[in-house]
């Protein structure tokens, strides 16, 4: 999730673990153990366009990584806070702000390591990054909490913010349950054979969904508003197999694979190639020229080809978000 709410969650974690003791310190702490995890993203900026992509929510998400580190801020916290908060109390405040970051990333598409060295990637993909009526009901709670000192009143605010949020993410997997269910019976219906669906929803909301669907020499793209009264469409976009052959063993390429879960497309234009990753979406409706959210061009360099991500456009942006308030009112 974004930076400002993975702050809030934290603020709140840390106001339920150690409230009592730390008062509004709780912010403090909960704003750092909030945004540690996503400072893979500093690593990242060291390191070539690909690898940054490869570790970004690796290791710095894991729950090994978590239980041994957690002491090490419930030490450092208990010194700071001498005589106000144990080292029990605050390692388990450390540790769930670190590890309720990383449950909450795992609603979203891109997923997380939660049990590195395992380089399996849980996703969810029932939430999108942000969500405002996700963080709203949090920051809610926490100004309230702010604004008040007693004890009764504080962990009162903060236990309805934490469950009306909470609340938001379960009935965010029973819609996309409704949405697979509407998506696989429309491919039945209309007699597609496919080996793979994967169902996510579109930015900020939970009413408008897409679906990836494989097939054996294509991807169906397709989307579905909880509002719609048409049948459902798909288009499809060509695999693109045959321009793969001179990417074999590049190692770039072979890392996107990877980073893409095997969902992406190989384009060509202008004799640059392009790796396309499906799991984001498009930016336009054109299947003869298709605008991927999330595009990397391999470029010669030397003896070698690398991929360098395309940068977005911020009218792409802009047409995307007209495109989704449009849908949502149904087809």
């Amino acid at each position: 999730m974004d930076s400002f709410t993975q702050i809030a969650l934290g603020i709140a974690v840390s106001e339920v673990c150690a409230g009592k003791q730390l008062k509004n310190k709780t912010f403090l702490y909960g704003a750092i153990l909030g945004t540690l995890p996503d400072l893979d993203v500093l690593v990242g900026m060291f390191l070539n366009p690909v690898d940054a992509l490869l570790i970004h929510r690796g290791i710095s998400h894991s729950l090994f990584l978590f239980l041994l580190i957690s002491p090490l801020f419930g030490w450092l916290i208990s010194k700071v806070e001498k005589g106000k908060i144990s080292f029990f109390t605050a390692t388990n405040m450390a540790f769930w702000g670190l590890f309720t970051h990383v449950l909450l990333d795992m609603f979203t598409s891109w997923g997380t390591q939660i049990l590195w060295p395992l380089e399996q990637r849980f996703a969810l993909k029932t939430i999108f990054v942000i969500d405002p009526l996700y963080t709203i009901p949090l920051v809610i709670a926490l100004v309230l909490v702010w604004k008040t000192q007693k004890e009764s009143l504080r962990y009162k605010y903060i236990k309805r913010g934490l469950l009306i949020s909470s609340s938001y993410l379960l009935l965010s997997c029973f819609i996309k349950l409704y949405a697979l269910s509407q998506f696989e019976k429309a491919l039945t219906k209309q007699g597609i054979q496919y080996n793979e669906i994967i169902v996510k929803p579109t930015a900020f909301n939970l009413i408008l969904w897409n679906a990836n669907v494989a097939t054996t020499n294509n991807y169906l793209l397709s989307d579905y508003s909880l509002f719609d009264t048409q049948p459902i469409s798909f288009v499809a976009y060509s695999k693109n197999n045959a321009l793969e052959k001179s990417l074999i063993g590049n190692a770039d390429f072979e890392k996107l694979k990877k980073a893409s879960e095997g969902w992406y497309i190989i384009s060509q234009k202008d004799e640059n190639l392009y790796f396309n990753d499906l799991r984001f979406g498009l930016l336009n409706d054109n299947p003869s020229n298709p605008l991927f959210s999330f595009s990397y061009q391999f470029v010669q360099n030397n003896s070698e080809m690398h991929a360098t991500e395309v940068p977005k456009n911020k009218r792409d942006g802009k047409r995307l978000l007209q495109k989704i308030v449009t849908r949502l009112k149904g087809n």
